[in-house]
């Protein structure tokens, strides 16, 4: 006999099964979630625009963080699952705005990284994202897909490192409540940069991961600072006690995002105009690519993003995650690849067993801003 539907892991192949799981979401309209306490502000962000209008016209459509505040968006008791978050902000500088979620009262999280990066939109500005995990759509619109499981709580805070702004966030958190299988980990994603990456040393995604789990996904937003291609660095998976040599190691980074050969038809096609070439795919894409003006020779700038959804990296006990950054150098006979100092952030993305390792501290918002 089968078990009954948890509701909790839902996809195409089983939306059609009943389940006992209690839907419920959060927002400005609804700060707890609570059924059937939704749309009852009568003040908030909306409140002039309601006038005359009352109590359920959108009177707390948004929330609003101040300069150093953090702000709980979600504090919610389990055991459920969060299934879903959109969120927006009129914020134009996205690395001061920063997401985090801890699980089961622990102190510290499993989740830090800014808004931007978390969404695969590490470059301040807006472009389409098409995936299973995450969708960016027109208005800056982030939206996340991740599966969040918790057994006792589940609590979503943002805090706004602008000294100058205050954050203006609309958003909601949908979820469902129900028993978790014994077997769910808990979802984590952390952020890193390194500007400029010292030579000859490689850039690391994700270190210190202690515990049984599955890596699940990268975004890169990568600032290149020589002119030329830049990406025949290898990606590297050291897992469960690997010592100088990785058990995984990819063949170049354009290979590991899903595409090939610079990202440029040109390159093999000599019918194609030479050039990058953006894709947005359900489990890779290059979505950014930041073009020079045309004035002077100049640097670019690529977001892209990887999900090892149909194949998860497991580990058992430890896991570190490395990628080199390599172009090449103008000699044209006996080409030597050229390490590369560049500009590298990243947010990767897995799940494992609690506790949680505490994490790097997040450097100063003067080290994350972007010129």
């Amino acid at each position: 006999m089968n078990a009954p539907f948890s509701g909790l892991d839902v996809n195409l192949g089983n939306i059609y099964r009943l389940s006992n799981a209690k839907t419920r979401s959060i927002s400005p309209e609804n700060f707890t979630g609570e059924k059937g306490k939704g749309g009852m502000a009568t003040e908030g962000t909306g409140a002039g625009c309601a006038r005359g209008l009352g109590q359920g016209w959108k009177v707390s459509p948004s929330i609003e963080i101040q300069p150093g505040e953090t702000r709980v968006l979600a504090d919610i008791e389990g055991p459920g699952a969060i299934q879903q978050i959109w969120l927006t902000t009129a914020n134009l500088r996205w690395r001061d705005l920063i997401l985090r979620i801890y699980w089961d009262d622990q102190e510290h999280p499993s989740v830090e990284a800014p808004v931007g990066d978390f969404f695969c939109s590490g470059w301040n500005r807006f472009a389409q994202v098409t995936s299973l995990a995450v969708c960016v759509n027109p208005g800056r619109a982030f939206n996340c897909y991740w599966q969040m499981p918790f057994r006792k709580s589940a609590r979503v805070t943002i805090e706004n490192r602008d000294p100058d702004d205050r954050g203006i966030i609309y958003y909601q958190i949908n979820y469902a409540l129900n028993d978790v299988p014994e077997d769910a980990a808990y979802f984590h994603a952390q952020f890193r940069r390194t500007n400029p990456l010292p030579f000859k040393e490689d850039y690391t995604i994700l270190d210190g991961v202690k515990g049984q789990g599955q890596y699940v996904g990268t975004y890169m937003a990568w600032g290149v600072n020589n002119s030329g291609w830049w990406g025949e660095g290898e990606i590297k998976f050291f897992m469960d006690g690997d010592g100088q040599f990785p058990t995984i190691c990819g063949t170049g980074t354009e290979d590991y995002f899903c595409g090939a050969y610079n990202f440029d038809g040109g390159v093999v096609d000599a019918n194609m105009t030479s050039a990058y070439r953006e894709f947005s795919t359900p489990y890779a894409g290059l979505p950014q690519v930041l073009r020079p003006d045309g004035t002077y020779q100049s640097q670019q700038r690529f977001g892209m993003y990887r999900w090892h959804i149909p194949d998860p990296i497991r580990f058992d006990q430890d896991l570190r995650v490395t990628i080199q950054a390599l172009g090449w150098r103008t000699e044209k006979q006996n080409r030597r690849y050229l390490p590369l100092q560049d500009d590298i952030a990243s947010v990767a993305y897995w799940y494992q067993t609690l506790p949680t390792a505490p994490f790097p501290q997040l450097p100063d918002r003067d080290y994350l801003e972007i010129i």
